[in-house]
This record gives C-alpha cells, structure tokens and sequence, in this order.
C-alpha cells in the first residue's frame, strides 16, 4: 500500500446523493463540503474535484449546486427520472465509474466520498492499475465490502463537529 506524501496527485469523487441521505437518516444535518475536500486532499496536488448531484426540482438547489463550484468541485448534474409507476431514480454509479477509470493514469491516489458497495469493485479495479483508493463515508451506513475494498478508510462519524454542518 503506497503511504500518503504531498506529491501525490489526488482526484476526489463525491456522490453528494449519498452523502446527503447518509447525513440526513443519521444526524439530521448537511455535509461541509469545504472540510470534506480538505480532508480527502490532506496537502497533496488536487487534480480535480468531482461532486456528483442530482436535480430533484426544490428550493435551495441551485444555491447548493455554486457552492459545491465556491469550494472546488466540478458539479456534473443529472435530473431525476420519474417513471410510470411513481417510482424515482437517479443515481451516478457508472459516471463517477468512468470518471474515476478515465482519470486513474492521471493521479495517484482517488478519493471516493460515498458509503456505496457498488464501488468496491471499481477500488479493486484502480488498485490493480497502481491507483491508492481511499473512501469517505459514514461507517453505519457504508458497504463492508467497500472498506474492505479501500487501502484507507475515513469515518465521517468520528468527527461529525468537522464533517457536518
């Protein structure tokens, strides 16, 4: 396992949708986006920042969605999908995928900010090409297999004074 060092080249990857329910079920509170970048970069060269988010049509969105840019993430966005039997979905499983395979001969170290398990595959996958993977959720509600799957873990829960707002 390669040990952190500040020459490193970092991508993060935030499923904000995730994060959000996680936050939400568990504390009732919102994530800081700000301590949650600092964090996952930890003084190493950030290469690029990715929140991933979904519209769902209310309020406080669109402010939401700047501050992500204020920070420094790139938002990619994608609307909600509401199908003929009332039922929801929107989710970014395959985009942060590919985003985080794209950008794996660009950086050393990929930080995914989610509690997914589908994502234990793709850690497997970019260590295998020589990529660190780190993962950043709540351990309640985070996959075994993606904490198992990570060379690092961070329990956002360990520190909610930092992580939530």
């Amino acid at each position: 396992m390669v040990d952190i060092h500040d020459a490193q080249r970092v991508a993060v990857l935030a499923d904000a949708q995730n994060l959000y329910h996680s936050a939400q079920s568990l504390y009732s509170r919102n994530i800081d986006y700000g301590s949650l970048l600092s964090k996952a970069v930890q003084d190493r060269q950030l290469v690029r920042a990715i929140a991933y988010v979904v519209r769902a049509e209310s309020p406080q969105e669109e402010s939401f969605f700047e501050a992500l840019v204020d920070i420094g993430f790139e938002t990619k966005i994608k609307d909600i999908k509401t199908f003929g039997d009332g039922s929801k979905k929107a989710d970014w499983d395959v985009g942060m995928s590919l985003d985080a395979v794209s950008l794996a001969e660009k950086v050393d170290t990929v930080v995914l900010c989610t509690g997914d398990g589908d994502f234990s595959r793709l850690c497997t996958h970019l260590r295998h090409e020589g990529v660190r993977t780190e993962a950043m959720g709540f351990e309640s509600s985070t996959s075994e297999e993606l904490v198992e799957a990570a060379d690092a873990f961070v329990d956002l829960s360990e520190r909610e004074d930092t992580f939530l707002l």
